[in-house]
């Protein structure tokens, strides 16, 4: 049985997995200002967000793709296939899974929306697994049972060098940003059943944060599925990267460790500079 998985774009697989596993991307929007509108990762990269932020003080909007937007991609995606599994951003962030599981409906079966509970590469270990699952031979209802099933595994967290996307999204107070400036607090985010919450705070340099952050996890998962994490970040410094890269190798025994960049739906709300470390517990 040929199964294709395909995902929201918020998912930040690298391109290399895309390619391996031919994933189908259906790209969610992006608005900035009144009317343009851009598809995430086609129309537009983080750093025209970047961009568009520093020029106007705003943050662009996000938005779900349509039931419409869903069908059709279906439909191509289906191309060739028996039956597609399809992972989407967290239901309590966006309403892509609602839409996307309405549109399934149309399939006759063939079609499974999967509501990932988690964002970035929380969302994107969870379709890994899945198109490992379908190359050994397992039916699409018993994949969609087992991510189901690891999604509370999945531990999708990451550690913002500014506050400034957060504030401007209406996420952190005024008051919780001056006080972050002054004191340099970086607070850990999580994504917590499906939601996201900061849970720690770190204080001093980047770099100090990035490594008390990956203690914490090192202590918080002793037990941990050591095929592979992400290192995500939204274009942080290739040292800082580097340093993070060494400080997993030091703490954790993965056999592969990938980095990859966020997208513009990510990047939207977080800013630049954040920086995630991902992976699934046991």
């Amino acid at each position: 049985m040929k199964i294709r998985i395909t995902s929201d774009s918020t998912c930040d697989l690298d391109r290399q997995n895309i390619e391996k596993y031919n994933i189908g991307i259906l790209p969610l929007s992006v608005i900035l200002g009144d009317e343009r509108i851009y598809r995430d990762g086609i129309d537009l990269t983080p750093q025209n967000i970047f961009d568009y932020v520093a020029e106007t003080g705003k943050l662009p909007k996000t938005c779900a793709s349509s039931v419409e937007e869903y069908t059709e991609g279906f439909e191509k995606n289906l191309e060739g296939y028996d039956a597609l599994i399809h992972f989407n951003i967290s239901s309590k962030a966006s309403s892509s899974y609602f839409n996307a599981a309405k549109a399934a409906e149309e399939f006759g079966g063939k079609v499974i929306a999967v509501d990932s509970h988690a964002l970035s590469t929380g969302q994107g270990l969870l379709i890994l697994k899945a198109c490992e699952m379908a190359e050994a031979g397992m039916r699409p209802e018993q994949i969609a049972e087992a991510v189901n099933a690891l999604r509370p595994k999945v531990n999708t967290s990451f550690v913002p060098d500014s506050l400034d996307y957060l504030h401007k999204g209406g996420r952190c107070s005024l008051a919780s940003l001056i006080g972050a400036k002054v004191l340099r607090l970086h607070p850990m985010i999580e994504m917590r059943d499906g939601q996201l919450m900061a849970t720690k705070k770190y204080v001093g340099s980047m770099d100090r944060c990035l490594r008390n952050y990956i203690n914490d996890l090192a202590a918080e998962y002793p037990d941990y599925d050591k095929s592979r994490c992400f290192i995500t970040h939204s274009h942080c410094e290739p040292e800082t990267v580097g340093k993070v890269r060494a400080i997993v190798k030091e703490k954790f025994e993965f056999e592969e460790i990938i980095e990859t960049l966020a997208g513009s739906i990510i990047t939207s709300h977080c800013g630049k500079g954040t920086l995630g470390v991902l992976f699934i517990s046991k």
